[in-house]
């Protein structure tokens, strides 16, 4: 089941796209139009909505689905027949468009509240396949990338640990294995640890910048690099959301198509960042803007950790955007017509 948070965001957002004139009418009537929403969401919003929880969750979600009924790129202040959510369903597969909610069959929308983080895969999916595809990898990137490194930080720490039983090797580690070093190790190291965890750290950053940089010899594999990260693809659809800094964020996603349409790409580039006190690989595309003139930037950075804590599961490679959302090429801002009336209140009231 969804949590109350994305149950809250997604939904109210869905909601204020009916036009109901407050959000607590839409939640008295519970209108059918918004299908896989049933009584017991409802019940939980309400009372939710009663306690004060979440209230900002609430009106921004509110006010972002507002926006879109009323934007000239959204529903132009015509009533959505058919609201679908996508509530608890997982596709079988990868799915390309992160899309939460779908209007009138036509419309993807993803709600995106509170993250600035692109996408999560794992190291190999990103800096090897350069998210081609997705596969289920068990292989453990540290290993693979920074051996040497990885060998004697999990010599010191089994020192650390003196009397546990674990073995000598990093290879011959077992789930039980992990869960002990997970469980005993202190959450932050110090000493010779830290000094360990820290050259080991920027030994996996060098190491996944080269083998990313070293697969996107051509400037079509670097453009289509840079599209996957921004999540453009064939179809556009819409974010809807708020960003981690508290930012509204309403924007289109456009497609390769569309991109090509305005912008070239001048380079790509991967670097490590040898300061932080975990793998980090800064990222950084310059683009022409051709129809304004002039080049612009947008930046990130991929954070290569321990899913689930230190030592505790093979890594995953989460990829953060560190530009402003609407400053990123392809990303068109929604723009609502102030003068816009929305009048299907109505047509879902019953």
């Amino acid at each position: 089941m969804p949590a109350l948070r994305t149950e809250v965001t997604e939904i109210t957002t869905g909601l204020g796209m009916l036009g109901f004139r407050t959000l607590d009418d839409a939640l008295r009537v519970r209108p059918a139009a918004i299908t896989n929403v049933t009584d017991e969401h409802y019940a939980r919003l309400e009372a939710a909505r009663a306690s004060g929880v979440l209230p900002r969750a609430f009106e921004v979600a509110w006010q972002n689905g507002m926006a879109f009924a009323l934007a000239g790129e959204g529903l132009r202040g015509r009533p959505p027949w058919w609201l679908e959510w996508k509530g608890g369903h997982r596709p079988p597969g990868y799915e390309q468009i992160p899309a939460d909610l779908r209007v009138d069959h036509v419309y993807l929308v993803s709600c995106k509240y509170g993250s600035d983080i692109l996408t999560n895969s794992s190291p190999a999916n990103l800096f090897d396949r350069h998210l081609s595809e997705r596969r289920d990898d068990r292989a453990d990137w540290y290993l693979e990338v920074a051996p040497e490194a990885y060998q004697r930080l999990y010599s010191a720490c089994r020192a650390e640990l003196d009397g546990a039983d674990l073995p000598r090797s990093l290879r011959e580690l077992e789930p039980r294995h992990r869960t002990l070093l997970k469980k005993n190790l202190p959450r932050r190291l110090s000493g010779d640890l830290a000094g360990l965890y820290r050259a080991f750290a920027a030994d996996v950053a060098a190491a996944s910048a080269r083998r990313w940089m070293a697969g996107l010899k051509t400037a079509r594999q670097r453009e289509e690099m840079l599209w996957r990260l921004l999540r453009l693809q064939s179809a556009p659809y819409f974010v809807l959301g708020e960003s981690a800094d508290g930012r509204p964020l309403r924007y289109r996603v456009a497609t390769p198509w569309d991109f090509r349409s305005r912008y070239r790409l001048v380079d790509f580039a991967a670097a490590p960042d040898r300061e932080r006190r975990q793998p980090v690989v800064f990222w950084n595309a310059r683009v022409t803007d051709l129809a304004a003139g002039g080049d612009v930037d947008v930046a990130g950075h991929v954070e290569v950790r321990w899913s689930h804590g230190r030592f505790a599961q093979v890594p995953e490679a989460k990829v953060y955007l560190d530009t402003r959302h609407h400053a990123v090429p392809g990303y068109v801002p929604l723009d609502v017509d102030g003068t816009g009336q929305l009048t299907m209140r109505t047509v879902h009231s019953e």
